[in-house]
């Protein structure tokens, strides 16, 4: 479990229906407006019976908060969506479909689509790291008995990843692991002048805009030094470990949120109140 102190009985208390998960994104879009957009009168907006909407009192001007947020067109109750992000905060692994479908009594495409929907919560844009930091590359996917495992693996889709050592992980989906990738990959997101730990993939090369060292795997050598992609690949274990025990296989077309899930959680591991941050960013 990720450190959480929000409980299901907290959740109960808090969200015993649709309509205190609607005040909550209302009260987060709109609570800290002083006065009506409409008619500038002081801010004084009341939940409408029966609708998902608010009125001001003086104009009768309607709001939607529920507009251009995830819910946004769903017949599913709102509480019902507020429990699966529930779920979402509470689990280190993920929440699979097949989950979600027995746990809110839904169908299992109308679970499909709030899990993805749910993971649009994680993405992290315009991160860059500035300290000691170790890339690596992994593959994902289903394996081939008795086939190649790792690099040149057939049926498995490749995750390029740069990690700061206690710090943030970025990772990214492609379709191979040429330098003309994974050099472009590493200066947008590393500082220049950082320190980039490797191993001895003839793809890094050497990166002359980086203090830029190398572990030799080849020659089983794990640590040279300074040198070496533990943490990186620490990251790996637990993104494959999460994605064969919850979800057993993924498609590449949606690998890509499921990474963005789980260098999510790696980022916000010290977090104490996952539930609140994500329905803070629907």
């Amino acid at each position: 479990m990720l450190s959480n102190k929000f409980t299901i009985n907290d959740f109960n208390k808090k969200y015993p229906d649709d309509d205190a998960c609607i005040a909550e994104i209302f009260n987060k879009k709109f609570g800290s407006l002083k006065e009506c957009p409409e008619c500038k009168k002081p801010f004084k907006y009341y939940k409408v019976n029966n609708r998902k909407c608010y009125a001001c009192q003086f104009c009768a001007n309607q709001i939607y908060p529920l507009a251009n947020t995830i819910f946004h067109k769903s017949d599913t109750p709102i509480r019902l969506w507020f429990y699966a992000i529930f779920l979402f905060s509470a689990s280190k692994n993920g929440v699979s479909a097949k989950e979600l479908e027995r746990q809110l009594g839904v169908t299992y495409k109308t679970a499909w689509r709030i899990a993805k929907q749910i993971r649009m919560l994680f993405e992290e844009n315009g991160k860059q790291l500035d300290n000691t930091a170790e890339a690596d590359e992994t593959y994902i996917g289903g394996k081939k008995r008795g086939g190649k495992r790792g690099r040149g693996a057939e049926n498995k889709t490749p995750v390029i990843g740069i990690v700061e050592r206690q710090g943030s992980v970025i990772a990214q989906v492609t379709q191979h692991t040429k330098s003309s990738v994974i050099k472009p990959f590493i200066k947008n997101h590393l500082k220049i002048g950082a320190n980039l730990m490797t191993d001895e993939y003839k793809s890094y090369g050497t990166m002359t805009e980086y203090n830029h060292q190398k572990v030799n795997h080849g020659a089983r050598q794990w640590v040279n030094g300074l040198a070496y992609t533990n943490t990186i690949e620490g990251f790996w274990s637990q993104l494959k470990r999460s994605i064969d025990g919850t979800y057993h296989a993924v498609s590449p077309k949606y690998l890509q949120q499921y990474v963005n899930e789980f260098a999510w959680r790696y980022n916000n591991r010290f977090y104490k109140s996952v539930f609140h941050f994500l329905v803070a960013n629907i």
